[in-house]
């Protein structure tokens, strides 16, 4: 399979040099420093094709390639269907066509409303020292009803919920609930920086209205019309799960269940579209087995996120994040599932038989404290979890007679 590394950017605190010296080969990038729904040009697109795969000191190519976008932002006008949302598709479409032209064929997205992901604690000390993010379902609640104060937001909780936040919120200190609001509204790069709860409660508004049906279709409708262009193009688009798996702020989600995914391939059957299996998201939702789902979607999986997460035992939807190869995720199981898929590829003369894996949300260690990566994204913890990965692949293969 393919080694690939998120990489942000000129600004990210690890180098490229790091990242190819780890024994990566393929570079998750995008370019974060365009506004979601901006149009990518063809020297835009270049340039950051050029930093990472050609090494100026040295005058010769890096080793490394640029081959998955994570992410194209999907912009919220083209989920709610609103404003100029034709005019935002049409964008997209030229973008694809741009990326496909550049040799970039792997597109990761996500139709999450608002946040693309969410977390209400960032430094969940571990028994050794390092720290991890993770959820606290009371934290969640907490924050909707009185940092946030949505409107109606009571009408969705059940009693025995809103006493388990409130016991939590009054244990907080000041300091703890602006951590927690601060924690909540950290969007990823390029996407929702320096949201306030104003300009949140605004764009959840945006979703009055709209059901998980009405979500649903408008993810399906926006696919089928992108998918021409795709398949002109070259290009996969493989769609992220929801994260955390379950709904939050009253806004519909779509993407949690092996439910949802069946759903999209039937209503979407162009082999363009498929799915970035991220163990760590569908493992989220207590529900779920990510592994079994990989091994029933292996076919249209073009991209995979291993992580682990470990529930909190007696409070459903509270996790954290947990070392590559301990938690709830058989990572065993979906690496076999991994590499089967591979070889069934291989067989069939595919030429693009191996599938690009990244280690996902590392452990924050000492040594990484003072490096201003962002949450989950510090470098030791993932060359650890990468050589985990690596480690439990060639295991596996050998186990299989496939080395």
């Amino acid at each position: 399979m393919l080694q690939s590394w998120r990489w942000f950017g000129p600004g990210d605190p690890v180098s490229l040099r790091e990242i190819r010296q780890a024994g990566v080969t393929d570079v998750v990038s995008s370019l974060h420093h365009l506004e979601c729904g901006a149009e990518w040009s063809d020297e835009e697109i270049a340039r950051r094709k050029r930093l990472i795969e050609w090494d100026e000191e040295r005058g010769r190519t890096s080793g490394l390639r640029w081959s998955i976008v994570e992410s194209l932002p999907v912009h919220e006008s083209i989920k709610t269907r609103s404003g100029d949302w034709r005019g935002h598709i049409e964008t997209y479409k030229r973008n694809l066509e741009r990326l496909g032209a550049a040799g970039v064929g792997t597109v990761c997205y996500n139709f999450i409303p608002v946040l693309d992901w969410a977390r209400t604690d960032l430094h969940i000390e571990q028994e050794d020292g390092s720290t991890v993010s993770g959820c606290d379902i009371d934290a969640f609640v907490a924050f909707d009803l009185w940092i946030l104060k949505r409107p109606g937001a009571e009408a969705g909780y059940a009693p025995w919920q809103i006493d388990a936040a409130r016991a939590f919120f009054e244990r907080l200190t000041p300091a703890e609930r602006d951590e927690l609001r601060d924690n909540i509204m950290l969007g990823l790069p390029g996407t929702v920086e320096g949201l306030t709860p104003e300009g949140f409660l605004e764009r959840l508004s945006r979703y009055d209205g709209i059901d998980e049906a009405q979500l649903r279709r408008n993810l399906h409708d926006f696919l089928n019309e992108v998918m021409p262009v795709c398949e002109a193009s070259g290009v996969y688009m493989c769609i992220h799960p929801d994260d955390p798996a379950y709904p939050v702020f009253g806004v519909p989600r779509v993407m949690s269940r092996a439910e949802d995914v069946a759903r999209l391939f039937e209503q979407v059957p162009s082999m363009h579209s498929g799915l970035t299996l991220c163990s760590g998201s569908f493992g989220s939702c207590i529900s779920n087995n990510p592994a079994e789902m990989l091994e029933r979607f292996a076919s249209r999986t073009y991209f995979v996120h291993f992580r682990n997460v470990t529930h909190v035992p007696g409070k459903e939807g509270s996790f954290r994040e947990s070392n590559h190869l301990t938690g709830s995720v058989e990572m065993a199981r979906a690496m076999q599932a991994l590499i089967a898929e591979e070889e069934r590829r291989r067989a069939a003369g595919q030429a693009n038989w191996a599938i690009p894996m990244r280690p996902d949300h590392g452990k924050l260690m000492d040594g990484d404290r003072d490096s201003g990566s962002y949450p989950g994204y510090s470098r030791t913890g993932r060359m650890i979890g990468l050589a985990e990965l690596r480690g439990l692949e060639h295991g596996l293969r050998h186990a299989m007679n496939l080395d």
